[in-house]
């Protein structure tokens, strides 16, 4: 009789790993090359910047509006902070107490979102503190002093430094990316979905102040490409446990090797 393998003795771990971890990675580094090419050979930024700055009174009207300003800028904001602390307390509960309802992958996941939730504002944040760039605001297209510079221009002598690249204020949402590492492997078209609407919230995140004139779209597009950078790393950091294969059930007790 013809005797069959079950799925998960079938494929190794690694093969998991690798199948997820190198595409992701050559994706990577294609859409890195685009932003580049477009950020310095295109005037995207200028145009979509132009789009929303009043010449006649200069001064980009969406910045001073209700639901910029307060809403996006504030509610939402303080939401999506208050949600990632959430995330990393719950993290470290289950460091301490060891949560019995969580299976390892899904203790896989949750450090996933949880690390992706508290170092990727802080990237961005570290990066912003060592940028040479200006906001739109300051450039003097836009009423600044500055002249506008792109990111791969030399920096002239005797610069201000704009500290404005990437942008931060997508970077409180563009965290939720990490949402995919919950479905992964098992259901990657879950995975897709979640990654997709967390960018989805970070880049309007990003649009809204790019309407305030506080960011350029390549500002927002690199926040993105680091948000999925982190997170493809963090994925390899876990991926023993995040894409090992699921287990049959078993009467055997947890694996204690996990580390915490």
């Amino acid at each position: 009789m013809l005797r069959t393998t079950p799925l998960w003795q079938a494929r190794h771990p690694q093969q998991s790993t690798t199948e997820i971890l190198i595409p992701a990675a050559l994706i990577l580094l294609a859409s890195a090359s685009l932003l580049l090419v477009i950020g310095q050979y295109t005037d995207i930024d200028l145009w979509l910047a132009d789009l929303y700055f009043d010449v006649q009174r200069h001064v980009f009207p969406w910045n001073n509006t209700w639901f910029a300003r307060e809403f996006m800028h504030g509610w939402v904001k303080n939401v999506l902070a208050w949600s990632s602390i959430l995330l990393v307390v719950t993290m470290l509960a289950d460091v301490i107490f060891r949560f019995r309802w969580l299976t390892p992958a899904r203790r896989a996941g949750l450090r996933v979102l949880a690390l992706s939730a508290a170092l990727e504002p802080l990237l961005i944040r570290t990066i912003k503190d060592n940028s040479s760039l200006h906001c739109p605001w300051g450039v003097d297209r836009y009423g600044g002093a500055e002249p506008f510079l792109r990111l791969l221009d030399s920096v002239p002598d005797g610069w201000h430094a704009g500290h404005c690249f990437p942008a931060g204020h997508a970077s409180t949402g563009m965290w939720l990316v990490a949402l995919a590492a919950l479905w992964l492997p098992h259901a990657p078209r879950k995975a897709l979905l979640a990654l997709a609407s967390g960018l989805s919230i970070g880049l309007t995140l990003g649009w809204v102040q790019q309407m305030r004139g506080q960011h350029f779209l390549t500002h927002t597009l690199w926040t993105a490409w680091l948000s999925c950078a982190l997170l493809l790393a963090l994925i390899a950091l876990f991926s023993r446990h995040l894409l090992a294969p699921a287990a049959p059930h078993t009467s055997q007790p947890p694996l204690i090797g996990y580390p915490a």
